[in-house]
């Protein structure tokens, strides 16, 4: 009985052991994939910045248009 317990601790033990090495090893490649994310722009990202700038100076112009036909009729 003893010895069974033992042999199924090890069994456990040692999935335990190996999920955490695999985690280990692969901690660096999260970190460093993490980094170049944060750094780079995907070109996505660069088209969605580009939109909300075209957006706010439409706004703005709409806002100056606004403000001169008001000027104007007053």
């Amino acid at each position: 009985m003893r010895i069974a317990l033992a042999c199924l601790s090890i069994l456990l033990l040692s999935g335990c052991l190996v999920r955490t090495a695999a985690n280990i090893v692969t901690l660096p490649v999260k970190a460093v994939s993490a980094g170049v994310d944060a750094v780079t722009t995907s070109q996505s990202e660069k088209d969605e910045k580009r939109g909300r700038e075209l957006r706010k100076e439409e706004e703005r112009r709409g806002r100056e248009a606004r403000k001169a036909e008001e000027a104007t009729v007053h």
